[in-house]
């Protein structure tokens, strides 16, 4: 057990608590999932913790039930983050090579990301991210990985993703209070993008949506390099709340009645009541109809027509979700960039004709994406669902595993909490010795 390594990723979203463990093979470095846990969320919404003891109880119960099925304890995780406080930007680094022969060492990368990190925020906003899209040496652009290249003047542009301080220390608390040290915060379609995109769609420009309960996340790749970030305030609970609205049913009947239609494989092949014939097939109109019996919420009177909710209810509110990832592509001058389209993952991915309304709001391809395959519970985690969490787990073994993104540790990428560990430390180190 000496030479293995367990991972811990925590997705902490508006509907589920996720928490999956994994062993890594200090050799191999192939990963294993040996425990996974997916807890209903309680005192999140819009992806944000607005009650703290509840938080702290959905976390608690999805971690004692992956360690059961694991048969391990839990020290360290790895946290995800999303919500309407994500932003990000781009920024430029500028540096001289350091040795006298000019060639460049993994300390001038180093400086030349520090440089690009050194960006004016707010005070209340911290970093989160700091990942290099490509390097520049001296007249030379486009270079991954500069290491060892002779030159004077290094460049680099990063992209840098951001969070409200407030949001990532309520978050911290409750992980805290549980006794778990976080290893580092990751946002949560950085997550998605490890296994769920191919690096040819990275090459060619893709974008990934990660649609959750309460917000969405969104990641656009451009010639193999994160471009653009953030999170949108819309999810697939606001398809729920207008099942719930416009059939006149409480948010659970809502739930069970959206997630009935998307399972419902012949439901889109049903015309819309109005293109309905009158020598429309009896048997086709009958499986229209859809009975509220059928489902246990309601009596044999309360029947509504499948087409109509999915068409006249569910489709807008997708409409809206995907406008606003064209509004956001738009402002950021990102469709031509991205003619590998939309990845689609996430709870809301299985949501009934998403992709068909994808392709026709924002004439791009698109497809959903499930996480790739890794060996243990692999039935049971390879679903939209546990795209983010079985991300966390990917990304954290690069990170332990001293793998480079783009010429660059993966360590870095979240350095600000190693920072944030160290004054924890210093912190504790005087609290000892103090009377």
């Amino acid at each position: 057990m000496s030479s293995q390594r367990v991972i811990t990723a925590i997705d902490i979203g508006t509907d589920k608590c996720v928490t999956l463990i994994a062993i890594q093979d200090g050799e191999t470095e192939q990963l294993r999932i040996a425990g996974f846990a997916a807890i209903p969320s309680k005192g999140m919404k819009k992806s944000q913790i607005i009650d703290l003891e509840q938080v702290l109880l959905t976390l608690n119960e999805s971690l004692d039930a992956a360690e059961r099925m694991a048969g391990l304890e839990v020290k360290q995780a790895y946290i995800s983050v999303t919500g309407g406080h994500i932003s990000s930007q781009n920024s430029r680094g500028v540096v001289a090579v350091a040795s006298p022969d000019q060639e460049i060492t993994a300390e001038d990368v180093t400086r030349v990301i520090e440089a690009a990190r050194a960006i004016s925020l707010p005070s209340d906003r911290e970093v989160i991210h700091v990942i290099p899209k490509d390097f520049s040496v001296d007249s030379q652009t486009g270079i991954k990985d500069p290491v060892g290249m002779t030159g004077i003047r290094l460049e680099s542009e990063a992209h840098i993703i951001t969070g409200l301080s407030p949001s990532l220390r309520n978050t911290e608390k409750c992980i805290h209070d549980l006794g778990i040290e976080i290893e580092g915060f990751v946002f949560s379609g950085l997550a998605s993008s490890q296994v769920v995109l191919t690096e040819t769609e990275k090459e060619l420009g893709v974008v990934v949506i990660d649609i959750g309960a309460g917000s969405t996340s969104m990641s656009a790749f451009v010639d193999g390099s994160l471009e653009f970030s953030c999170s949108l305030p819309l999810g697939a609970r606001h398809i729920t709340q207008d099942i719930a609205l416009g059939c006149r049913v409480s948010l659970d009947a809502a739930e069970r009645i959206k997630t009935h239609l998307s399972l419902d494989k012949t439901a889109q092949m049903i015309p819309l009541p109005g293109e309905i014939k009158p020598d429309f097939n009896k048997r086709r109109r009958q499986a229209d109809q859809l009975h509220l019996s059928d489902l246990n919420l309601g009596d044999d009177s309360e029947v509504y027509s499948k087409r109509s909710i999915i068409d006249g209810i569910m489709a807008p509110r997708l409409r809206e979700i995907f406008s606003l990832v064209g509004e956001k592509l738009e402002t950021n001058q990102l469709f031509p960039l991205v003619p590998a389209g939309l990845v689609i993952t996430g709870g809301g991915a299985k949501t009934i004709s998403i992709c068909d309304v994808a392709k026709n709001t924002l004439k791009l391809p698109a497809r959903i994406g499930q996480p790739t395959a890794i060996p243990g519970l692999l039935s049971d985690v390879q679903d939209p669902v546990f795209a983010t969490g079985v991300g966390l787990l990917v990304f954290a073994s690069k990170r332990l595993g001293g793998e480079t993104h783009n010429g660059f540790s993966f360590s870095a990428l979240t350095k600000n909490f190693s920072l944030s560990k160290l004054k924890q430390q210093v912190g504790k180190f005087f609290k000892s010795i103090l009377p």
